[in-house]
């Protein structure tokens, strides 16, 4: 007698990962993705212009203020934030049809957006990374020759901000090595995938078998 497979109505994981710009949070993602088949990761909208290397549909669906603004309006987005004077989106709707296909998410917004997620899926489970220190993580910030001092004292403070948050999440990362800190990223996405009522919903066949 064969094994059924999980239902594709069966609920995915929801995965949360919020840090402040330059801790690493983009480059962590980018690795547990090369690794994990199953995780999908939300493409958020902004109505910010595309920075140098940045794909539209890859990095962010660019959108102007205007159709932002209209797709808010039309209660699009799960959650929605402005940073900076720009916008960010998480798609509602691909939320629920991709969540409802069974496939782990991952969403990779701040603390405002996280709390917003987390008021509609409470069970979602939220990741905060943290920089080793304040020092590290200026150094960071000005190593990426992105931005003017004044706007990397503005992110600075942002983190503090950011920061204060850390105690909503549900584990905590310091991002000092990056390897370490992606395998500890892989082991928090396992683990939670091998609780209990997860393994019942995606092996329920398989139990009953022994029963």
């Amino acid at each position: 007698m064969s094994v059924k497979q999980p239902s594709m109505t069966m609920m995915g994981n929801l995965f949360i990962i919020s840090a402040p710009s330059g801790t690493g949070k983009t480059s962590l993602v980018k690795l547990l993705l090369q690794t994990d088949t199953n995780l999908r990761l939300s493409i958020s909208y902004t109505s910010r212009p595309a920075r140098t290397q940045e794909l539209n549909g890859s990095d962010y669906y660019f959108v102007s203020r205007e159709i932002f603004k209209q797709m808010l309006e039309k209660n699009e987005f799960l959650e929605s934030a402005e940073v900076y004077g720009n916008f960010y989106g998480t798609s509602r709707k691909w939320i629920n049809e991709t969540a409802t296909s069974g496939r782990d998410i991952l969403l990779e917004i701040d603390s405002q957006g996280a709390q917003q997620v987390r008021h509609i899926f409470p069970n979602a489970i939220s990741i905060f990374v943290l920089p080793p220190s304040p020092e590290v993580l200026e150094e960071r910030l000005r190593d990426r020759n992105q931005d003017s001092t004044e706007v990397i004292a503005r992110r600075i403070l942002a983190a503090r901000h950011e920061i204060s948050y850390v105690d909503e999440y549900d584990y905590v990362i310091i991002n000092e090595s990056l390897d370490r800190a992606s395998k500890d990223l892989a082991c928090i996405v396992c683990t939670e995938r091998l609780r209990m009522k997860k393994q019942l919903e995606c092996h329920h066949d398989l139990v009953m078998r022994f029963r």
